[in-house]
C-alpha cells in the first residue's frame, strides 16, 4: 500500500497531486538546495501510481523550474541562484 496515496475523488489529476506535494516538500526545505528528490521509483511506491504518472509528476517539477533531472543521477532540487551543473 501507497505510504501517501493520491486522492482520487481531487479534481487534480494524480501528476499534478504528486507535483504538488513534492513541491510543498521542496518549499519546505525538506530536501535542501541541490539536493535530490526522490527516485520515479520511490513515488511510485510512496504514491501508488505508475511510472509514467511519476515521470509526468517530475516533468511538471521541471517545467515550473524547482527541478533539474540530470541523466543517469536523478533529478536534483534547482539552487535558488542557478540550475545544478554537471560539474557538481
Amino acid at each position: 500500500m501507497a505510504e501517501t496515496p493520491i486522492d482520487p475523488r481531487s479534481r487534480l489529476a494524480p501528476y499534478r497531486q504528486v507535483a504538488e506535494a513534492i513541491s510543498r516538500e521542496i518549499n519546505a526545505g525538506l530536501y535542501g538546495e541541490d539536493g535530490p528528490i526522490p527516485s520515479e521509483p520511490e513515488l511510485c511506491r510512496r504514491f501508488g501510481v505508475a511510472r509514467e504518472t511519476a515521470r509526468r509528476a517530475v516533468a511538471t517539477l521541471r517545467e515550473a523550474g524547482q527541478v533539474e533531472t540530470l541523466r543517469g543521477r536523478g533529478s536534483f532540487v534547482i539552487k535558488r541562484g542557478g540550475a545544478v551543473s554537471e560539474d557538481e
